[in-house]
């Protein structure tokens, strides 16, 4: 008879004290190794979350004293003519919208804009939501403004789109990776931002927050294991890499971080900020979206290789990993300059239309942090596959888990005959999780 994944599995232990005591000596080493680093970047964590909670509500800047109390509205009529300000026939072409509010203090009530046709801009259409800004001590006629468009709905439908994928994709596995990204979203949200608008150092913010999303979110979604801990472990060390060079080049190049909009806001409102720790805190949480994915292919095509020969070296397995990794690191670097380049792209135009050099370009402040947040995430990012392939290959070669035993040189059974075929079913489409422990009886 056939043995199924369970007798294989209890076989395997049963075999696990025939091992030589050398190999049983190195993997229990291992073990209390790995343990013991992933403790101590937890412990770590929970240090720096206690010393750095911020205490106290964040500074709150009242909207309503600029532009007055934003409310929601239904577009119920809109034309296209000349606005009333035009000196001559087509000069100027608005929209005159009527509309009835929806929320707030002046539900109910109805009343029309002028709102001039930008470039480009989006067209108001009958049965728009939009969001308007109302200010009741403002004149008869302009106590109302247009502020935006209404998304809630189209994005959480994009959003209930994005989960149905991941999940019907990677089934018990992508609905863990999916509450990973919640629970990144509630770190970022309830404690780095209010860390640092309460000033604490942002370095170790990002740092504190980085670390525990990643333990969070890696265990969660690749399950309690030696391969989870040595991606851990190498997310880590590479962002221990990213951090020391940012600090390094971010002081070489003496940006400032007071560049873009939202920067005058900050410091007429947000309390005493580091801006150019800000810099820092925004690379290293960048860098982690990156460096996981990495550290996890480059553990698992170890862990694969081993399992295919159990006989490799840790130095065989360390190249091999390594080729891997040149491929995977040569497209995402690609990925990570281009997605900074794409962020800026209103800005390269607008210098583009100056008639600037690309050196001078490159070195304006504006652009000189980007460039600056591209390089030092792709050099940690290159440094994460020889950091992890090298743990990774050290730890599954030293008797971590025990091989098989060697097959009987008896004569070899008659093979058995092969399955009727079947018609093909939305399981032969997904993942094999027969073996994986975490996925639901």
């Amino acid at each position: 008879m056939t043995a199924g994944p369970r007798d294989r599995h209890s076989h395997s232990h049963d075999h696990e004290d025939d091992r030589p005591l050398p190999d049983r000596l190195h993997a229990l080493a291992s073990r209390r190794i790995l343990l013991g680093a992933v403790l101590a970047v937890a412990a770590a964590t929970l240090v720096g979350l206690v010393v750095l909670w911020p205490e106290g509500s964040d500074p709150v800047v009242d909207g309503e004293q600029f532009f007055g109390e934003r409310v929601n509205a239904t577009i119920t009529a809109s034309v296209t003519e000349d606005c009333s300000f035009s000196q001559t026939p087509g000069q100027f072409a608005c929209d005159q919208v009527d509309f009835t509010v929806t929320s707030g203090t002046p539900a109910g009530e109805t009343g029309s804009l002028e709102l001039p046709l930008d470039a480009g801009g989006a067209k108001i259409n009958d049965g728009d939501d939009v969001v308007l800004f109302y200010d009741a001590d403002a004149p008869s006629g302009v106590q109302f403004q247009f502020a935006d468009f209404q998304r809630r709905n189209p994005m959480l439908v994009l959003g209930l789109a994005f989960v149905a994928a991941v999940v019907a994709l990677g089934r018990w596995r992508g609905l863990l990776a999916v509450v990973g990204v919640v629970i990144s979203l509630v770190v970022l949200i309830g404690f780095v931002l209010p860390a640092l608008l309460a000033g604490e150092p942002p370095l170790a913010v990002a740092l504190t927050g980085t670390s525990l999303i990643a333990l969070v979110a890696l265990y969660l979604a690749h399950g309690v294991s030696e391969r989870t801990t040595v991606a851990v472990l190498g997310t880590f060390a590479s962002l221990l890499l990213t951090c020391l060079l940012g600090v390094v080049f971010i002081d070489l190049t003496h940006v400032t971080g007071l560049t873009g909009e939202e920067v005058g806001f900050l410091q007429a409102f947000g309390g005493n900020l580091d801006f150019r720790g800000l810099l820092l805190a925004g690379l290293v949480i960048g860098a982690l979206g990156v460096l996981d994915d990495v550290t996890v292919t480059q553990v698992s095509a170890v862990w694969e290789l081993h399992e295919s020969d159990p006989d490799r070296s840790a130095r065989s397995l360390y190249r091999a990993g390594l080729r891997i990794g040149r491929d995977h690191v040569a497209s995402t670097v690609n990925t990570l300059v281009l997605a900074y380049a794409g962020a800026s792209l209103p800005l390269l135009l607008l210098f583009r239309t100056a008639d600037q050099r690309l050196g001078d370009v490159l070195t304006g402040e504006s652009i000189a942090v980007e460039v600056v947040r591209a390089l030092v995430g792709s050099i940690g990012l290159v440094a994460s596959v020889p950091i992890t392939t090298g743990l990774a290959a050290l730890v599954v070669t030293r008797g971590s888990a025990p091989r098989a035993p060697a097959p009987s040189r008896g004569p070899r059974p008659a093979p058995a005959p092969a399955p009727e075929p079947s018609a093909p079913s939305w399981d032969d489409f997904g993942p094999d999780e027969r073996d994986d422990p975490r996925r639901l009886p």
